[in-house]
């Protein structure tokens, strides 16, 4: 007799990604998966193939339900200086209301790439070049409409805001409070007009 899904893949979906998120991969056990996902072991390899694939879909539904989704609505602001600014804002506010510290998924992948395979490494990078490339996109139209320093270095400067993003993220795990991580802000931003 075939296999039968009798549950949400898309809930348990969402109850994996909180495990992997606040434990990793290395630590996640099946154990954790099965239990916090509310299905046995078989169900989670007949629906997801395996650990390591259905740590694959949290990322990317994490990556597509988070950061894509953010920078869609930023990037149709009018005012790229704004959207950068309200990039920090939003993840300040997230960093705020999250009593469990965990941070961001994809930047706490990022300090465990080492461990982790080849399809995990482009999904990570593509991220974090994907939010490099927002950020040189709207200093470019910044510098053009002379909102930023004429000689700004716009390509160096969108590599430092996504260094401050993801200093921003790691401190937010429990070092650095508000006022804290809004110093990352404030000097990011001031960098970028002189």
């Amino acid at each position: 007799m075939p296999w039968e899904k009798n549950f949400d893949t898309d809930k348990a979906l969402d109850e994996a990604i909180k495990v992997f998120w606040s434990k990793g991969y290395e630590a996640t056990s099946m154990s954790n998966l099965t239990q916090a996902m509310g299905i046995n072991k078989g169900s989670l390899y007949n629906a997801y193939g395996s650990k390591r694939a259905l740590f694959i879909k949290a990322i990317l539904k994490y990556d597509v339900e988070n950061r894509r989704r953010l920078l869609t609505e930023l990037e149709a602001l009018d005012d790229p200086v704004t959207a950068i600014g309200q990039f920090f804002e939003t993840l300040i506010a997230e960093s705020v209301n999250d009593v469990e510290k965990k941070g961001c998924f994809l930047i706490n992948t990022s300090l465990e790439l080492p461990h982790h395979d080849d399809e995990t490494r482009k999904i990570v990078t593509g991220g974090l070049e994907d939010l490099e490339a927002f950020f040189l996109r709207g200093l470019e139209t910044a510098r053009k409409r002379g909102e930023v320093a004429a000689d700004l270095d716009v390509e160096e400067a969108a590599k430092g805001l996504v260094a401050s993003i993801v200093g921003l993220r790691v401190l937010s795990r429990g070092t650095f409070d508000e006022a804290g991580l809004r110093a990352i802000k404030a000097q990011a931003l001031a960098r970028l007009t002189g």
